[in-house]
């Protein structure tokens, strides 16, 4: 497989691995996800529960109180965006 196709599967992958069989994602289960696989470039700390319950009500776009992946993957690509600006400006990649 090619980079992207490898990138594409791990997103996946980390999807899976915090929602379980039932394919979505409670606040807690995304909080988690986003601390142990996207802490370089996403932060919600403990203390920060109202950055927590805003992004959840953003992304949760059906309304039922659960993240699907079609709805986690308009935080991936929304965060993929934002460092792309970043590496982009620094020339960093």
């Amino acid at each position: 497989m090619s980079e992207l196709e490898n990138g594409m599967v791990t997103i996946i992958r980390a999807f899976h691995k915090y929602s379980g069989h039932k394919c979505k994602l409670k606040k807690a289960e995304l909080k988690e996800l986003i601390n142990n696989e996207m802490n370089h470039f996403i932060q919600v700390r403990s203390k920060d529960c109202m950055t927590l319950d805003q992004l959840f009500t953003d992304l949760d776009q059906n309304g039922d109180l659960e993240i699907d992946f079609p709805e986690f993957i308009t935080l991936i690509a929304m965060v993929t965006s934002a460092c792309h600006e970043l590496f982009v400006d620094m020339k960093n990649f």
